[in-house]
């Protein structure tokens, strides 16, 4: 039997033993009753952690395929891309792709979007639909949503489109105050599921502009979400153990406390920056703009990071991960969202430290 390697990579995350058993319910069928109560039962949780009045929709996809919704329902003029970082880089050559005007308003990576740049863009009067990543996965910076969220009483005509993937129910994200369009998440990251499960709300404004395009197509048309889910529904097959898996979750997270879990999920993370600091490391994202889901170390002492995490899976079975694409051996990223505790971040720290002194 293969070892079980824990892990400590920013997605997916580690799933715990409860959640799988929860997950084993029996099926049920996805146009009846039973689903409708488990959607019905869930909604309201979903509601409070999104900060929204509105309906929290559910697809069957990875968080990429809302983020390609949101290109296709919305966009009718041109998108402003938001780019520092791999998955905000991705999401403009997706708007492309979709045939869209586009245009990338490009940050180094391991640096913040600023509300300031985006909004002397955004003054050209030339963009209808803006998209930015809220906590850039691939490089640990938080990008501050509220800033640049408050451009929308400025631009009321520009969908604001938020990806919060890595960063949802780290942080306090509040739709309705902030006066978002879109906010949407994925299943693998902080919610600690198993990848296949994206989330999203959007405005009246959002809902509005879609019925003006006419080819948003079909599985991912957010007035098929918005006329199903009013019926406690999903436009298509959902994946229904995930959301057993949900509900579990979302029930663990409001015994434990909304506010709880981001002092939790902040604790931890400044446990990992401890170590940081204490082993001679730098930090990939400027102070004031870190994530607090995960930590994106730079390797500027030059170990040979693929040894360094063969090390910790060979003599922890802990596995992080060892930089995002053309960051891959210049820095390291690790994880400390989803349902991990004081206990197993320090146990973390003890392998990272009995590694780094195996080099």
């Amino acid at each position: 039997m293969s070892t079980h390697v824990k892990l400590y990579i920013p997605g997916p995350v580690e799933v715990s033993p409860d959640t799988y058993a929860a997950m084993a319910q029996p099926m049920i069928g996805h146009r009846g009753k039973g689903f409708q109560d488990l959607y019905a039962e869930i909604q309201p949780m979903l509601q409070t952690l999104f900060g929204t009045k509105g309906l929290v929709f559910l697809s069957t996809s990875s968080a990429f395929g809302i983020m390609e919704g949101c290109i296709r329902n919305l966009v009718a003029k041109k998108v402003l891309n938001c780019c520092n970082g791999a998955f905000a880089d991705k999401w403009h050559d997706v708007s492309k792709r979709c045939g869209k005007q586009a245009e990338a308003y490009t940050v180094e990576w391991g640096q913040p979007v600023m509300a300031d740049e985006i909004d002397k863009r955004l003054a050209t009067g030339e963009f209808d639909a803006v998209t930015f990543i809220h906590n850039e996965t691939s490089t640990g910076v938080l990008s501050p949503i509220a800033e640049i969220a408050a451009l929308k009483k400025k631009y009321p005509e520009v969908m604001f489109i938020t990806d919060s993937v890595s960063g949802f129910t780290t942080v306090p994200v509040n739709f309705d105050e902030l006066g978002l369009d879109v906010l949407l998440t994925g299943s693998q990251k902080a919610f600690a599921l198993p990848p296949g499960l994206a989330l999203f709300t959007a405005s009246e404004a959002a809902m509005a502009r879609a019925a003006t395009i006419n080819d948003r197509g079909y599985y991912f048309d957010f007035l098929e979400f918005k006329a199903n889910g009013e019926k406690s529904m999903t436009p298509s097959t959902p994946c229904i153990s995930l959301i057993y898996g949900l509900r579990h979750q979302l029930n663990k997270i409001f015994a434990e406390g909304v506010d709880n879990r981001y002092a939790r999920h902040a604790k931890l993370n400044g446990m990992v920056h401890d170590w940081v600091i204490r082993n001679g490391f730098e930090f990939f994202a400027p102070e004031g703009y870190r994530s607090k889901s995960l930590t994106c170390v730079t390797n500027n002492k030059g170990i040979d990071v693929t040894a360094f995490i063969g090390l910790l899976k060979k003599n922890h079975s802990m596995i992080i991960d060892g930089g995002y694409g053309k960051l891959k051996g210049k820095t390291f990223r690790v994880s400390n969202m989803g349902d991990e505790t004081e206990a197993s971040i320090s146990t973390v720290i003890a392998a990272l430290d009995d590694s780094l002194a195996k080099l």
